[in-house]
């Protein structure tokens, strides 16, 4: 070769680069299931939807979403699931802000995503806007078992649609059972205080179908993940939803909150707001997961936001770092999203 030093650089800038399939300082991840839930910020197909009012996300429409766009909005978020799983992706992702089954399809097996064997879980839900949760697993560890759309309406008013609950089952290994509820609640736009109502009956739903859990099968093991549009101080996560930080975990009844404590996440935040940064995306456990000796159990400081670098950009009016959206308000930027992912490690049954 005749410039053998300039291959050795290239060499080493592939190997090192953080979407490398994988990484030279990648962890052994055989004996953890890794799970993680994103917020991907209006990941919308191009094609118009004649059963929706909501079309915006269009090449004709107001924000001008054309295929380009599209797909470097698909290799943004390959790019982030790949860099998140530290050489193998996750085994388990919940998403929110994704318009339907077609662009999770997409996900998985129009990018590099489609040599790990991942499999699809999505609900058409009522949101105005046409945006859902779901999910994506790999079946090296998990087997689906069961899976619904929990409905969210207020019978008080008729005109209220919003997102769905996702909740999936799945058989771990053949040696156990996970149970896992995405959600997104009810935003705060409008004001705080005058949607705080929905956010607390969205806490209340989601508790019913955690305490039914708890009826039907002795110490089910529970994982709650989502964009739930509060902070772990907010009365629907604290007082309704009772879930809290493992060390105020009191009665037999309350959740553990794994994202209540910045300093042991990696990063102060997974949204940011003004010059200040909050947790709304949260992952919260049942006890028997969490305090788990047999079988699937959570592993002690696995918690994590996943703050790279690539997912930030310099904050110039209120200083520090902002999240690199794909969009400013009606400008287009190209960037990942408007939240940062969040993750945990799990232990595989007989490791």
């Amino acid at each position: 070769m005749k410039h053998p030093l300039l291959f050795v650089i290239f060499l080493m800038t592939i190997l090192l680069s953080p979407f490398t399939y994988t990484s030279l300082f990648s962890q052994e991840n055989g004996s953890r299931l890794r799970l993680a839930f994103y917020n991907i910020e209006n990941f919308f197909d191009i094609k118009f939807d004649s059963t929706r009012q909501y079309n915006e996300f269009t090449p004709e429409g107001t924000q001008r979403w054309t295929l380009s766009r599209y797909l470097h909005k698909r290799t943004n978020v390959f790019k982030t699931i790949m860099a998140m799983g530290e050489g193998s992706p996750p085994d388990l992702l919940g998403f929110c802000e994704v318009e339907n089954e077609d662009v999770l399809s997409d996900l998985i097996l129009g990018t590099p995503l489609k040599k790990f064997n991942y499999r699809v879980v999505h609900f058409e839900s009522g949101d105005r806007r046409g945006i859902d949760v779901g999910l994506i697993y790999r079946l090296d560890h998990l087997s689906l078992i069961n899976s619904k759309a929990i409905v969210f309406s207020d019978p008080s008013d008729a005109n209220f649609v919003t997102r769905d609950i996702l909740y999936v089952s799945f058989e771990v290994d053949a040696a156990d059972t996970l149970h896992v509820f995405v959600n997104h609640w009810p935003s705060r736009y409008g004001g705080v205080l005058s949607s705080d109502i929905k956010r607390i009956m969205a806490a209340e739903l989601l508790r019913k179908h955690v305490d039914s859990l708890k009826h039907y099968h002795r110490n089910p093991k529970i994982v709650l993940m989502g964009d739930f549009n509060d902070t772990p101080e907010d009365i629907s996560i604290k007082k309704v939803l009772r879930a809290l930080s493992p060390d105020k975990v009191m009665q037999d009844s309350d959740l553990v909150h794994l994202f209540t404590k910045p300093e042991e996440l990696g990063f102060e935040g997974t949204i940011k707001h003004m010059q200040n940064w909050q947790i709304f995306d949260h992952i919260i456990v049942s006890q028997s997961l969490y305090s788990s000796d047999d079988g699937l159990g959570f592993i002690q400081g696995s918690q994590r936001i996943f703050a790279k670098n690539f997912l930030l950009t310099d904050d110039d009016r209120h200083l520090g770092k902002m999240l690199y959206r794909t969009y400013v308000g009606p400008r287009y930027v190209g960037g990942y999203s408007d939240h940062l992912p969040v993750y945990i490690d799990l232990r595989l049954p007989g490791k």
